[in-house]
């Protein structure tokens, strides 16, 4: 399995040459030259296997170049009952008839990103291990990212880990979870401005390549191709558990603000996993939304991103969007360019009147949006009808799951995270305390400790100078 770039300037490269990266040197999103496709009886073989070993089949195919026995052991390190509270890592809530939650929030940071980002912690231990190289890992997160990178990474030999997240913009929970880490290799960054800022200030960082040589910088947010990765094996998880027979249909509904997860989605189908449709979610930050709706792509000035209920999608680029617009354009990495070019000059592009719109449906998309009068009416409907409380964006997903849904097809909706992390919006609906894990007791009283700039990209390189490991 080699690895080219969305924009093609890049030469194929293998797959622990991409891992330690973030974006591709022509500044495009590195991914497979081909899907790999999974026929019949091998989705036979894979049933009934343990999360550990699932990770390890599907993450086979993409990781060529680290010997099996090496792979097999990091994917039974990572996923385990310890780390993730359950064997099942994975398992399947029936909410009622061919309706199901797929608890992805069971690790350690109470969120969906501990899935891949769990793994990706031991593989930069393992790759830069066989390298003799250290790190440092520039990220951004609008919430759950942050503190899952984080808590993968703490104390990983190598490793230092630079995390942007907007200044006020989290809940006290998400804050709490990534300003009280004191381990010396973890380096909160609090920016005046909102995800996006974050986000742009990630990519003009990588897109300064001696800076990004010299740092050795690398990337733990979705733009990374192994956590995108290791979010596939989760489809092939639910998948199995939902449907009756392989072969049978089954459709995923997906809260999205970065396009990561519903992208792996996409991945999992186009090698063959008999996925229906896959429901996109967002909430009043709706630029998916309305690309799905009407073919243009439109992104917002960060002075006009809602701050919502459902924060970790307040989102109007979704850095993850490229990979998919590359196989919605037939791999065309001149057309590609072209869109971005017209993204970063006019702020938009549209879709809709060009052959590729078609492709959309091909693909098995639709979209919908959810507001927080949604996101409120549904934590009650889901409490009361099915006993379960859940969190705001795991609330859009079902709103939007639920208007998509078909007769005789199982819906999977995608928890994101558990609800304790946003437990203001819980009370709003609610009345009542979310549940609290005892890991987490009292953890918005631990001391903060996060350095305050300004929404520019120099003055994080400075902190990067001043702070990286060697």
């Amino acid at each position: 399995m080699r690895y080219i770039s969305t924009r093609g300037g890049m030469p194929p490269a293998a797959f622990s040459d991409i891992l330690l990266g973030g974006l591709a040197p022509d500044g495009g999103l590195t991914l497979p030259e081909s899907y790999p496709r999974v026929d019949a009886p091998t989705l036979a073989q894979w049933r009934g296997l343990p999360y550990a070993d699932l990770a390890f089949e599907v993450l086979s195919l993409y990781a060529g170049d680290i010997p099996a026995a090496d792979l097999r052991a990091l994917c039974r390190r990572t996923y385990t009952q310890a780390a993730f509270g359950t064997e099942a890592i994975a398992p399947l809530a029936r909410l009622a008839p061919e309706l199901f939650l797929l608890e992805l929030s069971n690790g350690p940071t109470a969120a969906f990103k501990d899935m891949a980002m769990q793994l990706l912690g031991n593989l930069f231990e393992y790759a830069l291990g066989r390298r003799g190289e250290s790190l440092n890992i520039l990220g951004a997160t609008s919430g759950d990212t942050g503190s899952a990178a984080e808590h993968a990474m703490r104390g990983k030999k190598g490793v230092r880990v630079f995390m942007l997240s907007p200044h006020g913009r989290m809940s006290p929970f998400q804050t709490a979870q990534m300003y009280s880490l004191a381990d010396p290799n973890i380096i909160n960054i609090a920016i005046r401005g909102v995800f996006d800022d974050c986000q742009d200030i990630v990519k003009a960082v990588s897109a300064d390549a001696a800076f990004k040589a010299r740092y050795r910088i690398g990337t733990v947010n979705s733009i990374n191709w192994a956590r995108v990765a290791a979010q596939v094996v989760y489809y092939f998880r639910g998948y199995f558990a939902a449907a009756a027979a392989d072969g049978d249909p089954v459709s995923f509904a997906v809260p999205s603000g970065n396009f990561g997860n519903i992208l792996a989605g996409h991945i999992a189908r186009r090698m063959g996993l008999p996925i229906r449709r896959l429901i996109l979610a967002t909430n009043e930050n709706d630029v998916l939304d309305q690309f799905f709706r009407t073919g243009a792509y439109r992104v917002r000035a960060a002075r006009d991103v809602a701050q919502t209920s459902s924060p970790s999608m307040d989102i109007s680029k979704a850095s993850n969007f490229e990979r998919f617009v590359y196989d919605l354009v037939g791999r065309d990495p001149a057309v590609v360019r072209t869109l971005w070019h017209q993204l970063e000059t006019q702020g938009a592009f549209d879709l809709s009147g060009t052959p590729f719109w078609k492709e959309v449906g091909a693909c098995g998309f639709v979209s919908g949006r959810s507001t927080h009068a949604d996101r409120l009416a549904t934590i009650r409907a889901i409490h009361r009808d099915c006993g379960r409380i859940i969190d705001p964006h795991t609330a859009d997903g079902v709103k939007v799951g639920l208007a998509h849904r078909e007769p005789g097809v199982p819906l999977v909706c995608l928890e994101t995270a558990l609800p304790v992390k946003f437990a203001g919006t819980i009370r709003e609906a609610l009345g009542v305390e979310p549940p609290r894990p005892a890991a987490f007791d009292g953890i918005e009283r631990l001391p903060q400790r996060f350095e305050l700039l300004d929404a520019d990209a120099a003055q994080v390189m400075a902190c990067i100078a001043r702070n990286a490991a060697g």
